[in-house]
């Protein structure tokens, strides 16, 4: 009988913590949507409420010539672009799938993508973001991406 009130109280826990990290990830997905909502429509207030105050976001590219470079811009400069988006211009980020990893306060989110301009192909490559569990709420406090034109799954299919 002992054994079978552990085993009850185990798969209890157990059941308590999986519904927990469920719930967390569902938050994090949701800021990362959110994240994405801003960027399409062109509003940089609603992106700026799933951004850190100190935020650091970098984008890495290769040029033409095969040298890889590191770019690193503020947030203000994100957000500023974001904001003079002209109205005729559509963004499309296409999530080709997220992947969250949680360990207590820090998380981190691996979407690899396509970006269209106008519903053209622009570029594909990944996102990385670091979150942090801020007080309850979780916010971007990393970015780096990746941009690219070779190598994209959308280029491959149309040959």
């Amino acid at each position: 009988m002992t054994k079978f009130i552990v085993f009850l109280v185990l798969l209890l826990f157990s059941s308590t913590i999986m519904a927990q990290e469920k719930e967390e990830e569902i938050a994090i997905k949701k800021v990362i949507e959110v994240f994405f909502e801003g960027l399409h429509k062109g509003d940089s207030t609603l992106m700026k409420t799933t951004l850190h105050k100190d935020i650091k976001i970098q984008t890495t590219s290769t040029t033409k010539e095969g040298k890889n470079i590191l770019q690193t811009d503020s947030k203000k400069k994100l957000l500023t672009s974001i904001a003079n988006k002209k109205s005729d211009h559509v963004y499309l980020e296409k999530l080709l799938s997220i992947d969250i990893k949680i360990d207590g306060n820090l998380a981190s989110v691996w979407t690899p993508y396509e970006f269209y301009f106008n519903d053209k192909f622009s570029h594909c490559g990944a996102n990385s973001f670091q979150l942090f569990k801020n007080n309850g709420n979780w916010e971007i406090v990393f970015l780096i991406d990746i941009r690219r034109r070779d190598n994209c799954k959308v280029l491959e299919e149309k040959k």
